[in-house]
C-alpha cells in the first residue's frame, strides 16, 4: 500500500524524537521514500546522521547549506510529499502551524504542504492541557489537518497523564488506513490474467509463446495500488507480485487458465484479461517422452476453451472486463471484432509492428478502443506507465 509513496516527517523538538527511527523504518521496510525535516532544537534529541542514514536522505535543518550554497526548497518539499507527518509535535511547534509563524525549515516546509498533513503533539500533561495548546489543537484541526491523539502514560517528567506521543506502529497504521480509504477502487475486487500457458505435448515438451507475464504483472499491481483486492492468475514466469493486495495464482495450461479465471471472475467487479492464452493445444499427451523415429512427426491440435468469450458471456452490468489483442496485420479492425464478440467494456490493442511493444520486451505501446468505438492511443512508455493508463481508464469509466 505504500510503495512508492513520498513521506515527509517534520521532527520538532521533544524527548519523543527517540521514536522517529523507527518510524522511518517501518515505512522504508514498506517501501516507501522518506525526507527527514527537523528544527534547530529536534537535534538535540535525535541527530540528522541517524535519521538520514535510516531515511537514505539528508534529515534537513536549515534552508540552504553554508558549504556549498545547496537550496533546500520547502516548496518543492510540499510538492514532494504524499503525506506529511509533524511528529512529534511540540507545543512551540503546533503554535507556530497555528498561527503561521514560519521562521524555521520545518513550519516554512509545513505551511508549503499539498498533501494531507498529520500531527501528534508531544509534550507534558501540563502543557498539553493548557487552554492555550487546546486551541492551538482546535485551529490546526479546522484547516484540515488530522490530529494523531496523545495517549496516556509516564512522561519524560516523572508524571502520568495525557501528552505521550502516540508509537510509532499506530501513526504507521493510521497512514496506512489513510492512503487506503483514499483509493478510488477501495471495496472492488479484481481478476486479471498474464503470462503464457504451455499445452504439453510429452512430459517434456509443450507448445506455448513468448509471453513473460511482466505486463499483467504491472496491471495488478496497479490496480491494487488504487485500492482493489487483485487475484492475478499467471501462467510459467519468473514473475511473482509482492503486493499486499494481490493473491497471485501460478498455473500451467489453458484449462487451468480457463477454470482459475471464470472461478474468479464470479465474485470479482473488474476483470483484465491480458494473458497470451493458447488458441490450440495437442488433442492428446503422451505419457512418456516421445523418441524421435521419423523424419516427419504431426500433431493433431484442438481447439482451447476460450476464457475472455467465457467471461464475456456471464459478464453482468455491473462488471467490467478488459480484453487484449495482439496483432499483425488490420490491428484496428481485428480489435473492434474481437472487442464485440467477446462483449468487453474496452480493448488493449498491440501491435508486433511497432518497435519495443509486446512480447520480451519492458515498454509497450498501446492503443484503447472502448465500446463506443472511441480509439486512444499512447506512446511507447514503460510497462509500469502502460498500466496505469490502463487503469486510469478503467478508473474514469467505473466512475463515469
Amino acid at each position: 500500500m505504500l510503495k512508492g509513496k513520498n513521506i515527509l516527517i517534520g521532527v520538532s523538538g521533544s524527548i519523543a524524537a527517540y521514536k522517529i527511527p523507527l518510524l522511518v523504518r517501518l515505512f522504508k521496510k514498506e517501501g516507501a521514500n522518506v525526507q527527514i525535516v527537523m528544527s534547530e532544537s529536534a537535534r538535540d534529541f535525535v541527530t540528522p546522521l541517524t535519521l538520514s542514514a535510516l531515511s537514505g536522505n539528508p534529515a534537513l535543518t536549515e534552508p540552504f547549506d553554508e558549504r556549498d550554497g545547496s537550496w533546500n526548497s520547502h516548496v518543492d518539499m510540499g510538492i514532494w510529499a504524499d503525506v506529511l507527518i509533524m511528529a512529534p509535535s511540540s507545543a512551540n511547534t503546533l503554535a507556530k502551524m497555528a498561527h503561521g509563524i514560519s521562521d524555521n525549515l520545518l513550519v516554512t516546509t509545513y505551511l508549503s504542504a499539498k498533501c494531507p498533513v498529520f500531527f501528534a503533539p508531544a509534550m507534558d500533561l501540563d502543557m498539553y492541557k493548557h487552554p492555550t495548546t487546546a486551541k492551538n489543537v482546535e485551529i490546526l484541526k479546522s484547516y484540515g489537518n488530522i490530529v494523531i491523539e496523545p495517549t496516556q502514560g509516564e512522561l519524560a517528567s516523572g508524571l502520568c497523564g495525557a501528552g505521550r506521543m502516540e508509537e510509532p506502529d499506530e501513526i504507521f497504521r493510521m497512514v496506512q488506513e489513510h492512503f487506503a480509504s483514499n483509493k478510488p477502487l477501495q471495496g472492488k475486487k479484481a481478476v486479471v490474467s498474464a503470462g503464457p500457458t504451455y499445452e504439453l505435448i510429452d512430459p517434456v515438451r509443450f507448445i506455448g509463446n513468448f509471453s513473460s507475464g511482466y505486463m499483467g504483472l504491472c496491471i495488478a499491481e496497479e490496480l491494487a495500488e488504487e485500492g482493489a483486492e487483485v487475484t492475478l492468475v499467471m501462467g510459467p514466469s519468473q514473475y511473482k507480485s509482492e503486493h499486499p493486495l494481490v493473491n497471485q495464482v501460478n498455473i500451467v495450461s489453458s484449462q487451468d487458465m480457463y477454470e482459475a479465471c471464470t472461478n474468479a471472475f464470479h465474485s470479482s467487479d473488474i476483470g483484465v484479461m491480458s494473458a497470451a492464452v493458447a488458441d490450440y493445444k495437442p488433442s492428446e499427451t503422451a505419457e512418456n517422452k516421445i523418441k524421435k523415429k521419423t523424419d516427419l512427426m504431426s500433431l493433431d491440435l484442438i481447439k482451447t476453451q476460450d476464457t475472455l468469450a467465457e467471461l464475456g458471456s456471464i459478464k453482468s452490468d455491473k462488471q467490467f472486463l478488459v480484453g487484449f489483442a495482439l496483432e499483425t496485420e488490420n490491428e484496428v479492425e481485428n480489435a473492434k471484432g474481437k472487442l464485440q464478440r467477446k462483449n468487453l467494456d474496452f480493448i488493449v490493442l498491440n501491435s508486433l509492428q511497432d518497435k519495443g511493444a509486446g512480447f520480451r520486451h519492458k515498454t509497450n505501446k498501446i492503443t484503447i478502443i472502448d465500446k463506443n468505438q472511441q480509439i486512444t492511443s499512447f506512446d511507447l512508455k514503460s510497462k509500469e506507465e502502460v498500466a496505469k493508463d490502463i487503469v486510469a481508464k478503467i478508473v474514469s469509466d467505473i466512475n463515469n
